[in-house]
């Protein structure tokens, strides 16, 4: 392979040059590291095996195959969006969360590891009855509702959102996933668009971070995630003081509430606006980095 090509940072010399997947996967990975992208290399292994229509895994075994068109047409265009740093799961259009896989698009903030822990502690809450009842405040695609439907059979799930787009794409993936008799979604300003219910759990994953804090993170987030899912104000309270303040008159004897915030000193005082609003027990739990992210409570 003449050296112009295997030298190469910039993704369209892949155009017309029947490369091999190995020669593509180099000059892609070297394209993204080029543009500031961290896991570039993995990225481009992504990004060129959704263009071939493999599995990461399989692709692997296809280094010596031939990139041909339309293949590298595909390739090509998915890497000049990550150079711009799209995030990879806007343009792959998935993203796996615990058991099951989301439709991802710029309508709603892209389901993160760490919530998954959230989902894992709301299972733990949750009564062991038949059909209890969960609120999921700020759905988003709606990845919190689905996984604790999916995973607590009888499991009755409202999920909340304020984002006409972000409820057509929490929708579409419930019905993908094929939860629609257990998974509601509602267009609703936090609790506003319920009747008074009674429910055993309310979990959420709010905006949590400061206003400031924004415009110095990552372009994935800063420029691509919805500013409604992120911006929680002065402190990243302003969202967190609202659903703590509402909660207990929606939730049944013994129900439990359940957050995600952005750790430390914010999750403290997350336990400080909880013991206030009446809930016992409260407590913290670390996330992946162990820090104390995840913060729940009950009510008598």
């Amino acid at each position: 392979m003449p050296s112009v090509l295997t030298d190469a940072i910039d993704p369209d010399t892949l155009l017309g040059a029947r490369a091999t997947v190995r020669v593509a996967r180099e000059v892609g990975g070297r394209a993204l590291a080029g543009a500031g992208v961290e896991s570039a290399t993995a990225d481009a292994e992504w990004l060129l095996a959704d263009a071939l229509g493999l599995s990461r895994s399989v692709l692997g075994l296809e280094l010596g195959r031939t990139l041909a068109p339309p293949h590298d047409q595909r390739y090509v265009l998915s890497l000049r969006r990550r150079i711009r740093r799209e995030p990879l799961q806007h343009i792959l259009g998935t993203q796996p969360f615990r058991t099951i896989t989301v439709g991802v698009t710029p309508a709603a903030m892209v389901p993160r590891p760490e919530t998954e822990l959230l989902v894992e502690w709301a299972l733990e809450l949750l009564p062991r009855t038949a059909d209890p009842r969960v609120l999921d405040v700020g759905t988003g695609t709606g990845c919190i509702a689905c996984a604790i439907a999916r995973e607590r059979p009888g499991a009755q799930v409202i999920a909340l959102e304020l984002s006409p787009a972000a409820v057509a794409l929490a929708r579409a993936n419930v019905a993908a996933l094929g939860l629609t008799g257990c998974v509601t979604i509602v267009e609703s300003n936090l609790f506003a668009g319920l009747p008074p219910m009674g429910v055993e759990l309310i979990v959420a994953n709010p905006p949590y971070l400061p206003t400031s804090l924004i415009a110095t993170l990552p372009p994935e987030v800063s420029r691509f995630d919805p500013r409604l899912a992120l911006d929680g104000g002065t402190d990243g309270l302003d969202v967190i003081r609202r659903i703590v303040a509402a909660a207990p008159a929606w939730l049944a004897p013994r129900g439990a509430l359940v957050l995600e915030t952005a750790g430390g000193e914010q999750a403290r005082a997350a336990v400080a606006l909880m013991q206030g609003a009446g809930f016992r027990n409260v407590r913290m739990r670390p996330d992946l980095t162990g820090i104390e992210r995840f913060v729940a409570g009950g009510t008598d």
